[in-house]
């Protein structure tokens, strides 16, 4: 039995929860025990003084672009970002070419993460054939291929029985439907949000209720089947607050990206395509309501929508090029810096929202430091300062708004199923 040993570190685990300085021990790829035992001799010990020590991270919204489109990321280069970033599983969406709408697309992704052998990686399968909107997907065999939810992300489900139908099916699996939240006739043709700074530039804008009237309907209808619904990127004041009540009636999560507390609409007015991104950046208010939301709980989840887009295609005209930002390697500091920083959130409340929130979302054994669990550790240094550097990036892609921040907090180690992956 190979034993490592973390010992000096503030271990914090929500899922039991468990917060003090303590040793982890970890032996054969699991977790053995948290707390002293003198009976144990480790065959190597990781100091942690001054640091905190985590359950992975769970990204549970990226991009990882494989198949299809190679030049922007791919499984094993997202892998890599994800293990510079502290992040230890990502959950990858289906909005690939061709889209991961089969069982053999969803175990094509287990091989390639098999043969990175850095973070894990889940896939998720689309909701419908092809993300079309039109017909279901053959969600037991994506069930069976191991995808662990669904979503047509990137695209909404326009149509209101398709969806219904999607729950009705995913309960039968207890898998939970990811919601793409936009009403695309509202959307057609914006770039930005719609508001003061789009009408002083001049351009089409997408006006807040777009996502709220499919947050709205994706609510109810989650209230109706029982199923499981959980709203994606959420921007807006009224989304958070439709989440807010929803959760009296319904079985339904949220997730917030670092972008939509950080960043607001009057970023855009650069035209700097750094910025634009789907949903769009928002207005003071709804970065308010985006910081409420993660305060009181009713955005369960913290993830990225990390979206690799390779250098030339984020070149083009404002309006023609494509949506997204790389999120997955700044993802930590981001959240030092300005959750715990400020005291908007505790590290408890931020580790649970990294950990065992997405892990119960996505219904995966991960997200905790309970022994016997597979050990998936973050090791986190919360007081490292460094500058942001794109091209310093594991990722194939340098499309961020975050270059040149000047932030706190680092992965010092990381450790994948019990092997140190990075530190």
């Amino acid at each position: 039995m190979t034993t490592l040993r973390i010992t000096n570190g503030r271990v914090i685990d929500p899922a039991t929860s468990f917060d003090a300085v303590a040793d982890l021990w970890i032996a054969d790829g699991k977790v053995l025990h948290v707390g002293a035992r003198p009976d144990l001799r480790a065959d190597r010990t990781i100091d942690a003084a001054g640091c905190i020590v985590s359950p992975g991270w769970i990204d549970m919204h990226v991009h990882l672009r494989e198949p299809g489109r190679e030049e922007d990321e791919t499984i094993a280069t997202g892998s890599a970002a994800a293990i510079a970033g502290g992040v230890t599983s990502v959950a990858c969406m289906p909005n690939t070419e061709p889209a991961i709408d089969t069982q053999a697309a969803a175990e094509f992704v287990y091989l390639q993460a098999e043969r990175a052998n850095l973070a894990n990686v889940f896939p998720i399968g689309a909701i419908t054939k092809g993300r079309r909107g039109e017909e279901l997907a053959e969600m037991g065999g994506l069930v069976d291929g191991g995808a662990v939810a669904f979503t047509d992300d990137g695209s909404p489900v326009v149509n209101a029985d398709i969806m219904r139908r999607a729950l009705e099916y995913s309960r039968m699996f207890d898998k939970c439907i990811l919601s793409h939240c936009e009403d695309v006739d509202l959307t057609k043709g914006g770039v930005m949000h719609e508001g003061l700074v789009s009408l002083r530039l001049g351009v089409r804008g997408m006006p807040s209720v777009a996502e709220e009237l499919h947050v709205y309907r994706d609510i109810e209808l989650a209230a109706l089947t029982g199923g499981r619904v959980h709203i994606l990127h959420v921007s807006t004041v009224e989304a958070v607050e439709l989440i807010r009540r929803g959760k009296k009636k319904a079985r339904v999560t949220g997730e917030a990206c670092p972008h939509h507390w950080l960043l607001t609409d009057e970023h855009v007015a650069t035209l700097d395509s750094n910025y634009k991104m789907a949903p769009p950046l928002r207005a003071k208010d709804d970065v308010a309501a985006i910081l409420a939301g993660l305060k009181d709980d009713t955005l369960d989840v913290i993830c990225t929508d990390h979206a690799p887009h390779a250098a030339e295609k984020k070149a083009r005209e404002f309006d023609q090029c494509p949506n997204g930002i790389l999120g997955v390697e700044t993802l930590l500091p981001l959240c030092v810096t300005t959750l715990i920083e400020p005291s908007h959130l505790t590290w408890p409340q931020l580790i649970a929202k990294l950990t065992i929130n997405p892990a119960r979302v996505l219904s995966i054994d991960r997200g905790t430091l309970k022994p016997g669990v597979l050990a998936d550790v973050t090791i986190i240094d919360p007081k490292a300062e460094w500058t942001i550097d794109v091209n310093q990036f594991k990722s194939k892609s340098r499309n961020s708004p975050f270059h040149g921040w000047k932030v706190r907090g680092r992965a010092k180690w990381v450790i994948v199923e019990g092997v140190v992956k990075a530190g």
